[in-house]
């Protein structure tokens, strides 16, 4: 449905919902811990209720033990740091040197980045030695990642996705992470011939090849070109670099938008502008790119609390005037996702909050208003898991529709009620964001604002 946002939430009215989400969150992790098998794959998402692996890419596990030290930091349980400490310092080494990825801000900020944030924000003791451990892991992580690179025509280019050289995926902008850490400790990559290669450069390219050419601005470019769609893959001929042709992996068609896709965009693009805004003019200026400007793809009227998984979804029109009711995860045709709007959520909340500080207040109500219109529904059931004996905290995500890879329960006809590994965390990141907001501690960004810059950003409610 189109979003009726709610203009009269703050933060602080939902803390009762994120409270209780911790409460239920704690069980859950616990029960992962206790059943999960270190010697299988990484879970992705449940079937029944508990979580199952499917080795890909082990693209989730960064979440599984990143939840933990997000859970650390809303309620101060130290049982959870210990489990995130651990896990990520026995199971995480072979994400960081891993070539064969685009997924190093999704494994490595969630667990390495965030121990190091703890620490610089005082909120676990400070260890010297335990420190320079997570900025050399980090370091290492931005540099890999920033050497899986497509150069394109016009002198751009992009970190290509696992399918290969010719492929962009609009979900690596999270990815962009890994460099702007590695970047912020100074790192950079070295090349063939010593080649000295700015990482901040790489992340500019990147963004702007992902904004060229998997956001749609409803300029004409093809016929199926709707201001705020996004195309999960863009191909690229890897011989003069020139673009191809859109295309999609886990969503219906290259013409239609993948909901998580454009979500990736939304907080992706966001979370950069937050980051560049540390940055002077000058150091942007000297890594020869001109940064994606102050725009975010989609409105908030295009990714409802229960987004459908695709908006090309073959039997959509069957949902007879499915726009002007709200989501039902229960229909018979096509699947929901959540773990779409949970992302999709914690951006526009930090796009709101980076329009606030440049003094855009209209067009930052609205998308934090938007945001927090959403966290109000996601937090609450149908979609937040009070079953105790479900390992999942954020019912009907979806994983990979084409591929059939959702368990479908009996009865059933389409994917519901089970959870997924990065919409639970998504779903913790943002009642934490919200969270630290209500009670008035600093800012949480992935590279992790010092005290002092604390209150010149924090948005108060």
């Amino acid at each position: 449905m189109a979003l009726v946002i709610n203009h009269h939430l703050t933060a602080r009215k939902l803390v009762t919902k994120i409270e209780r989400l911790f409460d239920l969150s704690a069980g859950k992790i616990l029960a992962q811990e206790k059943a999960w098998d270190a010697s299988q794959s990484a879970p992705v998402v449940t079937v029944r209720g508990r979580y199952a692996s499917r080795g890909w890419t082990e693209w989730t596990q960064g979440f599984q033990f990143g939840s933990a030290l997000l859970q650390f930091d809303a309620t101060g349980e130290k049982r959870f740091l210990e489990i995130g400490r651990n896990k990520t310092i026995r199971c995480m080494a072979t994400h960081l040197s891993h070539v064969g990825v685009h997924d190093h801000g999704f494994n490595n900020i969630s667990t390495y980045g965030n121990l190091w944030r703890l620490m610089r924000e005082g909120k676990i003791p400070f260890d010297g030695r335990e420190l320079d451990f997570y900025e050399l892991a980090l370091k290492v992580s931005g540099a890999v990642q920033a050497a899986r690179w497509t150069p394109i025509a016009g002198g751009g280019g992009f970190i290509y996705s696992f399918n290969g050289p010719h492929s962009l995926f609009v979900d690596t902008l999270r990815s962009l992470r890994s460099l702007a850490l590695a970047h912020q400790l100074g790192q950079i990559l070295m090349g063939e011939g010593d080649e000295r290669i700015s990482l901040l450069r790489r992340l500019l390219l990147h963004a702007l090849a992902t904004a060229h050419h998997n956001v749609y601005f409803g300029e004409g470019r093809d016929r199926y070109d709707v201001r705020g769609r996004t195309a999960h893959e863009c191909i690229f001929n890897v011989n003069d670099g020139s673009f191809r042709c859109p295309n999609s992996q886990q969503g219906y068609s290259p013409f239609s938008t993948w909901t998580r896709g454009l979500a990736w965009a939304i907080l992706g693009f966001a979370e950069q502008l937050e980051f560049l805004d540390t940055l002077s003019t000058r150091e942007i200026a000297e890594a020869g790119a001109i940064p994606a400007t102050a725009s975010c793809p989609g409105t908030p009227a295009s990714l409802p609390a229960g987004s459908m998984w695709d908006t090309g979804a073959p039997d959509l029109h069957r949902l007879r005037n499915y726009l002007e009711k709200p989501a039902n995860p229960f229909n018979e045709l096509e699947p929901v996702d959540s773990s779409a709007a949970v992302i999709a959520s914690q951006g526009l909340l930090r796009l709101g909050n980076h329009l606030s500080m440049h003094r855009k207040k209209s067009e930052a109500a609205r998308y934090r208003q938007a945001a927090l219109t959403v966290a109000q529904t996601l937090f609450g059931e149908p979609y937040l898991s009070t079953n105790l004996r479900h390992q999942g905290l954020l019912l009907h995500s979806v994983y990979h529709r084409p591929n059939g890879w959702d368990y479908i329960a009996p009865r059933q006809k389409v994917p519901n009620g089970e959870s997924s590994m990065w919409g639970d965390y998504h779903a913790r990141e943002l009642a934490l964001l919200l969270l630290r907001e209500a009670r008035e501690e600093p800012y949480f960004t992935f590279f992790g604002i010092p005290h002092s810059a604390s209150n010149r950003r924090s948005v108060r409610t």
